[in-house]
């Protein structure tokens, strides 16, 4: 099980590329619980908001269509 502590120390080292950033993200919100996932967004906006806003958007926003078409 991958800990919410774990995936903040991922994209913080992955940071400096964008496709690597939007992999490791993609793949953190599909294994953390949805608490998690709320926790970091915010956390992702605070951290990495300036370079990547866009990009965090699309992958929360696609994790959140996902949910509510799968129920």
């Amino acid at each position: 099980m991958i800990t919410l502590a774990y995936v903040k120390m991922i994209l913080e080292k992955v940071s400096f590329d964008a496709k690597l950033f939007e992999k490791e993200l993609r793949k953190a919100i599909k294994t953390l619980t949805l608490e998690e996932v709320k926790f970091l967004k915010g956390w992702c906006f605070e951290q990495f908001g300036k370079h990547y806003a866009k990009l965090i958007t699309r992958c929360f926003n696609s994790f959140y269509k996902k949910k509510l078409l799968l129920g």
